[in-house]
């Protein structure tokens, strides 16, 4: 099996690891984390994020194997999105990162606050 190297230009994980680093895509995979959602759920879950960008965001990670769409046959349409296995282990590593932001929040803003833009 070969290995990627996401520090070279043509490596296709660089892709992957822009989806779900990008400014939603880890949002994604952790509204996920405990099990099927439908999109309206997502969307509610993920303050600020447009239809647009979930759209799209879910698109990505659906195309990179990370997610599941599943359109049921029923009236009204109905949609959701799950994590698949290699989604369970992305969002369990991407909720690590958030739960160290969030427990670390006050230093971070601490530290911003010296440095003003």
């Amino acid at each position: 099996m070969e290995t990627g190297n996401c520090y070279n230009a043509d490596c296709p994980a660089r892709e992957v690891l822009g989806h779900v680093t990008g400014r939603w895509g880890g949002l994604v995979l952790g509204a996920l984390i405990n099990g099927t959602r439908r999109y309206s759920e997502i969307r509610d879950r993920i303050e600020g994020i447009s239809e647009k960008m979930l759209a799209q965001t879910l698109r990505d990670l659906e195309r990179d194997g990370l997610v599941l769409r599943r359109q049921h046959a029923e009236v009204p349409p109905r949609v959701d999105y799950t994590l698949t296995p290699g989604g369970i282990e992305v969002a369990q590593r991407v909720m690590s990162l958030i739960s160290w932001l969030q427990d670390n929040v006050t230093d971070l803003v601490a530290a911003q606050r010296r440095y003003p833009i």
